[in-house]
């Protein structure tokens, strides 16, 4: 039975994180597109529950919105949210790797603002039994698109140990990973692994107390872990950045939200790449050529304000970059 809060509107079950940093900083490169005639494009790579597409829309009149979403019950909620926007929207089935054939499908040459707020949402964290959260139990699932896909229950019960190992440690950064693996082999080979529950009591009974005491929930990392793995997640990020960057018109610009080290890693990567010269070193002359496309926006990574954590403690891990495209070469 679906939980009570997921009876409710999405306006009423989501707060977007560094909403008025993300609106601002995509500004520029909408009335960029205002100012030379032309109808501004932004693609909302991970539209959820609607709530930055809302935010975009409602600022700019003489804007055209994309919004990328695998979650088709995202769509179902986002589409009523941004119902009365409906003649300026094409809310899309597809995972944020395909902006460019999705904005190519559309008709479109390119966009002026690109916007990513990557990681697990709220409405997957909120409806329990898509089994993505550690605090309750439900099926072991986990999967953006359930239309698709081997869930968390098939990856904890048919990978070889070394392969648990390899995604709990790489992914979810976790120490104890050779513990834990060993753990989820074990308890298996008893009784196949279905619910949260299950493999949380596995998970606790090889991390030591005390650091579940300093670190936190002793499943978090574990968790984490297979969820990207299930959405091959960072696969899909290396594919999606260069893309999305490669999607925006001169001026036009990329925002990216993380929420854990890996994510910011590869769009640090990828922003430093395109902004970086390709001059010899020594050179005396910068050529065109040499000249990089784009521009990073943000110092390091923006970070919410005490304010804004306390009243969305989800907030509390975000880190923002953004870049600017300042070249396009022919």
């Amino acid at each position: 039975m679906p939980n009570q809060d997921s009876q409710r509107p999405a306006s009423e079950r989501h707060v977007p994180v560094l909403l008025d940093r993300c609106v601002n900083l995509l500004a520029p490169g909408i009335e960029r597109a205002n100012a030379e005639g032309r109808r501004a494009i932004v693609v909302d790579c991970t539209l959820g529950m609607g709530g930055h597409s809302e935010a975009i829309l409602r600022r700019f009149d003489n804007l055209h919105l994309i919004g990328l979403d695998r979650d088709e019950q995202a769509h179902e909620l986002a589409g009523a949210r941004l119902a009365p926007f409906q003649d300026r929207i094409d809310l899309v089935h597809a995972v944020y790797d395909e902006i460019a054939d999705v904005v190519e499908d559309l008709g479109f040459p390119g966009v002026d603002g690109v916007l990513f707020d990557l990681g697990v949402s709220s409405l997957q964290l909120d409806e329990r039994e898509r089994g993505f959260a550690y605090s309750y139990d439900a099926p072991l699932d986990m999967r953006m698109d359930t239309s698709v896909g081997p869930t968390a229950e098939d990856l904890v019960n048919d990978l070889e140990r070394d392969e648990l190992l390899r995604i709990i440690r790489q992914w979810g950064e976790e120490k104890f990973a050779g513990r834990i693996s060993t753990a989820i082999v074990e308890a298996r080979a008893k009784n196949r692994i279905t619910s949260t529950a299950e493999l949380v009591d596995v998970i606790r009974s090889v991390v030591p107390a005390a650091a579940a005491r300093n670190h936190g929930h002793p499943a978090k990392r574990t968790f984490q872990a297979l969820r990207i793995a299930v959405n091959e997640e960072l696969d899909v990020l290396e594919r999606a950045i260069p893309a999305a960057m490669g999607a925006l018109n001169v001026g036009g610009r990329v925002v990216v939200m993380s929420y854990h080290s890996l994510e910011d890693k590869i769009t640090k990567r990828h922003f430093v790449q395109g902004s970086t010269s390709s001059a010899p070193p020594g050179f005396p002359v910068e050529l065109d050529e040499h000249k990089a496309e784009y521009k990073v926006l943000t110092k390091g990574t923006e970070k919410p304000s005490d304010h804004e954590i306390a009243e969305n403690s989800r907030a509390a891990s975000a880190r923002l970059r953004a870049v600017e495209r300042v070249l396009k070469r022919s």
